[in-house]
Formats: C-alpha cells, structure tokens, sequence
C-alpha cells in the first residue's frame, strides 16, 4: 500500500456536524489521523492551526481576541490543549453568532482535561466526535461497511483477508503511519510512539515524577488485556498505591490508550461478576508492550486468545465511534462461571459474541451463547462466534461462526 489517504468512516458524520453545530471538537489519540482527516474533508477553504509550536502558543494566550480575530472564521484549531484557554474566548464568539454552524473545529488528543475544559465553555455549542486508530473497513477501503448483524445477509464478503494476515495486523497494529507504510519497521515505530506518549501526554495530564514506573504499570496491564482487572493485585505487582494505580489507570483512559468494558447487569437472581475488563485501543501496542515480534509467537504463545478478544473488542469500539456513537458494549459473566465475551446491545436486542482461538468452527464453542439466550429470552438476538475460520457457518440455534478476518 503506497502512501495515500485512507478514507475513514467518521467523514459524513464530521461534515453532517460542522452544518449543524458552531463548534466540532475532533478527539483521539496521538497519529490517529486527525489533521489528516480535517485536511481531507475541509480541504483548503478551511486554515488548520496548530497549537503545538511554542511561539503560536504564545501569541494565542498573550492575546486571545487579537488571536481569534486574526485567524477569523471558519478556521480549525490543531492540539487545542495546548491553548486551552481560547475556549472561553471562543465561546463569546459562538454566542455573538450562535446560528452560524461550522465556526470553530477544535481537535485535541487529551479527552480528560480536554473534555472538561469543552463541558465547561462550549455545553449546547459543540459536537464532540472521536477518532481512533483504522478499523479494518477502513483499511479495506470500505469505511460505509456494515457489521455482520447489520447486513441484509449474513455472508463474509469475498476479498476477506486469510486468518494469517489478520495476525499479522494484529501485531504490527492500526495506526495510519503503518498501515499506509507496510515497509516501515513497526516495533521502531511502536517504541518511538510509547516515548513520546509518555514525555508528553502523560506528563501533560498529570505531574507524574518517575515515568519508569508508569512505563512498569503500563507494560503490567498489557499483560493483563482481555482480563477482569482487579486494581490491588495490580497495584502490589507494580508496587504502588492502589490510589496511584487508579489514577494512572485514569490517564490511560484519557489519552485514548485503554478502555474498559462494563458487566451487563441486570436483576436474574445471580451473582454476576461486577469487575470490568480491560482492553487496549491498538493492538500493537500491546503487542510491543508485551514483548511479542512474530505473527506466529502471538498466534500460539500464553497471550493469543487475549489478543483475538481484544482485537475483536477494539474493532467494535472504533466501529461505533467512527459513526459518532458512543458503543453500547459489554461482557456477562457470572459467579458460577457462565460468561460471554462481548454483549452488543441494539435496537433489535442484545446481540452476544464470543471470541475462539479455534479455526475449526464446532457448536461447543456457543456454549455461553445458549446460556445466555435462554437467561434472557427475547432480549436476547442470535449470537456469532468470531474465529480464524474463512467462512460463516450455522452453529445452530441461531448463532453463526464467523471469520475473524470478516469482521
């Protein structure tokens, strides 16, 4: 793949909110495309100013209205942490105007201050959208494709990449600067982004003094991905305070590296799991973090049905954001042992989805499925199996196996 643009699934929603709001707010992640994505949609007719550079940074809070009426509008402010302090300044603007859309777009890759700051200035004048690394749609070139449920059928499409390649995905990961650049050296790339991630970010969120620890605490949950995260044993492996530990946990959060996936609760008359499961945005950074190099080490080592659930998890996550909706994701599991690995609730119902290792599709593997369908009868749609097999097949009841590779 040469170096192009790859057309991301969040582009009609940014145009659809830049006609109706004064103010979009793009976030995400470090080099997950958002000026690329701004770029793109607005093309020249809007100026893109980065806030990053020292000396802009200087002149936007030495004298913020000057700022703003130099630079007009519309216009697209880049890292708008860095001059967070334009947001009231703005907000006076907006409300000058209130009925003109597509004033201000304001991107930023810090969500807790960031989004705070946004609550606190623009509440009522602002869209906030979220991009994250590629979703496999995007990287096929099909940013529009439905998810399997979604489908009119329930066949994979044809061009679906081998049960192989996606290993390779899941190692080498989804940021754009790899993924368009197939010959660039993952791992350098990966390690290069975990420094900066650290020296910045983390520094800019919150006074963190040993960053050597953190990097500890951050390599210790990656080996933990996929699992119900229990904060004390993580804390003591780590040898820090369980206060500390939650509040580096809430850092990684905010910078669009982990999220958790909540139980699905409701009153059966069963003991169910109340801790969540933890999960990282890409997952080659995980794979870095813990140490895996090779396709075939990730596929067969201790970690290989983690990476496959988190994979399959972080897929859904960017899917519903790059739609502009916050997902509805959640695992069940309870006392007793009875899990499943993902619940997607719809309109249509609570769909369950459990992630297999096995390439070789065998009704078994839908075990937590039937059990869930019949706790919660016609909540509950039919369910898939998501595995490295190349083709959907019925397990009945319902449930489909469906390739890895297809989703």
């Amino acid at each position: 793949m040469t170096d192009h643009y790859i057309s991301r699934s969040l582009e009609p929603v940014l145009v659809q909110a830049l006609r109706e709001f004064p103010v979009v707010v793009l976030i995400g992640p470090r080099q997950a495309g958002k000026t690329t994505l701004l770029q793109h949609t607005i093309g020249a007719r809007i100026p893109v100013v980065s806030l990053e550079p020292p000396d802009v940074r200087v002149a936007a809070l030495g004298d913020p209205r000057g700022f703003l009426d130099f630079h007009g509008t519309p216009v697209a402010y880049d890292e708008i942490q860095y001059a967070a302090e334009l947001l009231p300044y703005i907000k006076e603007r907006v409300d000058a105007c209130r009925d003109q859309p597509g004033q201000y777009i304001l991107t930023g890759s810090q969500n807790l201050l960031l989004m705070q700051q946004v609550t606190e200035s623009l509440a009522g004048r602002a869209a906030v959208l979220k991009l994250l690394p590629l979703t496999q749609r995007e990287i096929a070139g099909e940013p529009q494709r439905p998810l399997p449920w979604e489908a009119a059928g329930r066949s994979a499409p044809m061009d679906t990449p081998m049960a192989g390649e996606v290993w390779s995905q899941i190692l080498r990961g989804c940021y754009p600067e790899l993924a368009k650049n197939p010959v660039r050296d993952a791992r350098l790339w990966q390690a290069s982004y975990v420094q900066t991630y650290l020296e910045r970010d983390v520094r800019n969120l919150r006074n963190i003094g040993d960053l050597t620890l953190f990097q500890t605490f951050l390599r210790s949950l990656a080996g933990r991905s996929a699992g119900l995260l229990n904060l004390s044993d993580l804390a003591r492996d780590v040898g820090v305070a369980v206060n500390t530990a939650r509040d580096w946990l809430a850092i990684l959060e905010a910078s669009f590296q982990v999220f958790l996936l909540r139980p699905y609760h409701v009153n059966l008359g069963k003991r169910l799991v109340k801790a969540p499961k933890v999960y990282f945005t890409d997952t080659g950074l995980l794979c870095y973090l813990v140490g895996l190099r090779e396709p075939s080490h990730a596929a067969d080592g201790p970690m290989g049905g983690a990476l496959l659930e988190n994979w399959v998890v972080a897929e859904l996550v960017k899917s519903s954001l790059h739609r502009g909706e916050e997902p509805a994701l959640y695992f069940w599991r309870t006392a007793a042992g009875a899990e499943v690995d993902v619940i997607v609730e719809t309109a249509a119902g609570l769909i369950p989805i459990e992630v297999k290792a096995s390439a070789t599709a065998r009704p078994a593997m839908a075990h937590g499925i039937a059990g869930f369908r019949r706790d919660f009868g016609d909540r509950a749609a039919p369910g898939y199996v998501i595995h490295p097999g190349s083709t959907p097949l019925p397990l009945g009841n319902g449930t489909i196996a469906w390739p890895l590779a297809a989703l």
